[in-house]
């Protein structure tokens, strides 16, 4: 009789603390999607890595840019210059040191499930989320900071073929995503990708500025005079049609 109704208390604590879970996650959510929502662009210094089974195999850093709508460009600075630009439209990936750049259309390079995404959208979590809880067992990397995790729609739907310039940005294969967010501001702090066979990848944020000057042509991109353009667009081109030169 006691064991029955120390179950019965159990499962009574247990279901406030769901409750309250899952209403700290609301509240999160509609602060950092409110955070957002209101700047047409938004810039921040990042750094992505990539982890095999815990072991970090490569890092990269720099500036991006966000413009509503759907448009982002990625600025690499380190350890090698290149640019990620998404116009909407096309999605370009440009490595001068290699003299070229691919082009791929624009929702078959990002997948647009992705927080990266969100920033340059609606700022709509429940678009890309299946479902959000807080993760308990996630140590967050600021000592202030929460970390979400993100159930992705569609994602048992087969997914395109992963390119270099998508591995990180669309994370095209995670079904699973877990987002840092400050409390008290809502700004984002990290994004944790985790992929099947152990593989991560994580970006950090800082230096958030909401709604700065961005001129325009951030989101374009202008091959130069000489690159070659590899088509990525598997719709369109095979992989036996040989680069083309800019013009």
């Amino acid at each position: 009789m006691r064991s029955g109704l120390a179950l019965a208390l159990l499962a009574s604590c247990l279901g406030f603390l769901n409750a309250d879970s899952a209403s700290d996650s609301k509240l999160l959510i509609r602060k950092f999607e409110s955070a957002y929502r209101s700047s047409r662009t938004l810039q921040t210094t990042f750094l992505e890595s990539y982890f095999d089974n815990g072991k970090l195999t490569r890092s990269e850093a720099g500036v991006a840019y966000f413009g509503r709508p759907g448009k982002m460009r990625w600025e690499y600075e380190s350890p090698e210059p290149n640019v990620f630009v998404v116009d909407g439209k096309w999605s370009w990936f440009y490595v001068p040191a290699d003299h070229t750049v691919t082009r791929i259309r624009a929702k078959e390079s990002a997948d647009w499930r992705t927080p990266f995404a969100l920033l340059a959208g609606e700022m709509k979590v429940s678009r890309i989320c299946k479902s959000v809880e807080l993760d308990q067992t996630a140590k967050p990397l600021n000592p202030a900071g929460v970390v979400l995790r993100c159930k992705l729609r569609g994602g048992d739907e087969k997914r395109a073929t992963s390119t270099r310039p998508n591995e990180g940005l669309a994370s095209a294969s995670a079904d699973v995503v877990l987002f840092e967010l400050n409390p008290s501001t809502g700004e984002l702090l990290r994004i944790l990708a985790l992929e099947a066979g152990g593989i991560t990848v994580e970006f950090r944020f800082a230096d958030w500025k909401f709604g700065p000057p961005v001129d325009a042509a951030k989101f374009r991109f202008k091959p130069p005079k000489g690159v070659a353009i590899v088509d990525g667009d598997l719709g369109s081109a095979g992989p036996d049609i040989p680069p083309k030169p800019a013009q």
